[in-house]
């Protein structure tokens, strides 16, 4: 805990960030950090609960220990708090940008609608120990001589492979694009995680070992029965990128995209990859129109004023939810209740309960306008609510439908379960195909960067249990 009477004397504070008309005219990060003074007043806020569910599964999927190292940030002992900190996180400065904090939703002073600022603090101690140079990296004593193949450098992938480099395990890990980092670096934009974060701690892992291959398309351009011959174990960690299909008329259409490829092809051009020879997706001069309610949907809102979009609308199928939640029916758990990201409060247009009902075009098969009516409870169109939304460009992010098949899964032929992921319980990570491992949302489905570390900890766990009949690797 931090202050005994902290949560009674100060007022919750979260960083303040630029007005959105600046931010809106650049692609980097405008929160503005809180002074550490200010970091240490909202330490101090975290009580003495009793049962802190802020760190259990309900809050904190890797388990943070966070009145432990609040209670440390409190008492000024800063480097102490970020051992603790990274000791059940390896890249707190990831998710302290782009977890939802869950945690907070579980703080008990949430009862009161005034948690913790736990991924404030979070944020703090992670950005101190880079600048302060804590952050080193760990070389094992001794190499097992054993080998680990891990396919995709997104937050499992990475998380595991740091892990089983400090086991002792030589690491190589194949990925499909110029540079690591997965859809972080891809498909979060820069405006709500800015790369150098991603190439920091690649160096890192560099260091202790691990070996980057990039541009391996794993069961496209190299197979994985080639890998698998190379290593001891192999852990696919591939993510969960296919998109839910749109089962809507008019989707065909020219100004119609998934919302991966438009945020994809944005963060190339940030980043200083050749999009040249791409088609140009941009919102410039647009009337956009995003279907989709949850933060990819956000995402592309942000992107598309950054571009230079003249309006936005986002369309959500799900009835507008209460400004407020019932805390004695959901409490500690994450809550159904109006929220408003940072890019929606740049002015974007929110239709709730709006179905899409089809996409309009023209004689030249472009895209004119969306067609929409309000639907029921049972996502059903009600009757005479149709109406039409002008649209240059529609964005469709309603989510994914587990990992692309075609290519490495296919090949490898494992079981997949109900909802079409690669199939791994949660205490081994073993797929149904001997000496393969799977983690992150190849095996759970779309989910958040914590759940993935957390996976990419615990089958690095695994695997190094299996290679060697014992392990040190906390789960």
């Amino acid at each position: 805990m931090g202050k005994v009477t902290g949560f009674l004397e100060i007022d919750r504070e979260e960083p303040r960030y630029e007005p959105a008309s600046d931010r809106i005219r650049h692609f980097g990060e405008f929160a503005i950090p809180l002074s550490e003074g200010r970091v240490v007043d909202q330490a101090a806020r975290c009580m003495d609960c009793g049962v802190p569910y802020c760190h259990g599964d309900t809050g904190c999927p890797v388990h943070n220990q966070i009145p432990d190292w609040n209670d440390l940030v409190y008492n000024g002992d800063w480097e102490e708090a970020a051992r603790n900190l990274h000791s059940t996180n390896n890249f707190p400065e990831f998710t302290g940008r782009i977890c939802p904090a869950p945690c907070e939703e579980a703080c008990t002073l949430n009862l009161e609608d005034v948690p913790v600022a736990i991924k404030t603090v979070e944020q703090a101690i992670a950005d101190k120990a880079i600048r302060s140079g804590w952050i080193k990296p760990q070389v094992p004593e001794a190499k097992t001589g054993k080998s680990v193949g891990i396919v995709g450098s997104g937050p499992a992938g990475m998380a595991a492979a740091q892990q089983l480099a400090r086991a002792g395990h030589d690491v190589h890990v194949y990925e499909r694009e110029p540079k690591a980092g997965g859809l972080m670096r891809y498909g979060i934009p820069d405006f709500k995680m800015e790369k150098d974060h991603i190439d920091f701690r690649v160096s890192q892992m560099e260091a202790e070992g691990v070996v980057f291959h990039y541009g391996i398309n794993v069961g496209v351009t190299t197979p994985l029965s080639e890998l698998q011959r190379q290593h001891d174990a192999m852990l696919l960690c591939g993510g969960a990128e296919r998109p839910r299909p749109v089962d809507a008329e008019g989707v065909d259409l020219n100004g119609v995209h998934f919302a991966m490829p438009f945020l994809v092809q944005q963060n190339r051009r940030l980043g200083g990859e050749d999009v040249s020879g791409e088609r140009q997706l941009t919102a410039a001069g647009k009337h956009v129109v995003v279907v989709g309610g949850g933060d990819t949907a956000s995402d592309c809102v942000g992107t598309s004023f950054r571009q230079g979009a003249i309006a936005v609308t986002q369309l959500d199928v799900r009835p507008m939810p209460p400004e407020l939640e019932n805390k004695l029916t959901n409490w500690p758990n994450w809550a159904v209740k109006m929220r408003t990201s940072s890019s929606q409060a740049e002015g974007a247009i929110r239709e709730f309960s709006a179905g899409t009902m089809k996409i309009i075009g023209n004689a030249n098969g472009h895209v004119t306008g969306v067609e929409c009516a309000r639907v029921d409870r049972k996502r059903q169109p009600i009757a005479g609510t149709e109406f039409v939304i002008k649209a240059d460009l529609v964005l469709l992010a309603i989510g994914f439908a587990g990992p692309v098949r075609e290519g490495m899964l296919n090949e490898l032929g494992a079981n997949l379960d109900k909802r079409g992921n690669l199939f791994a319980d949660t205490m081994s990570y073993k797929t149904s195909e001997p000496g393969v491992y799977a983690a992150g949302d190849m095996r759970r489905g779309q989910s958040l960067v914590v759940w993935a570390i957390r996976e990419g900890r615990q089958a690095a766990r695994s695997i190094d249990f299996d290679l060697m009949g014992k392990t040190d690797l906390p789960r």
